[in-house]
């Protein structure tokens, strides 16, 4: 079985944690990696008020988040 979550993108893990620790309610880390749609959601719902920026940040300190095209973040 192949899995499609072993390629590794051009966006740094250590980056897109900052910009979710310190702006994660605006979003900015999902402008980041590429994610438009959703970081423009995240802007106008200050990231859920706070919920789904909880999410996002745990999703990417345990390597789950990807970019828009489905690649893990660098390391």
């Amino acid at each position: 079985m192949a899995d499609t979550a072993t390629a590794t993108g051009s966006k740094s893990w250590l980056v897109t944690v900052l910009l979710c620790f310190f702006l994660g309610g605006l979003g900015i880390h999902r402008f980041y990696v590429g994610k438009i749609g959703t970081g423009i959601l995240m802007l106008v719902t200050f990231g859920a008020l706070g919920i789904w920026t909880l999410i996002d940040f745990i999703m990417i300190l345990i390597g789950k988040f990807s970019d828009k095209q489905g690649n893990a973040l660098a390391r």
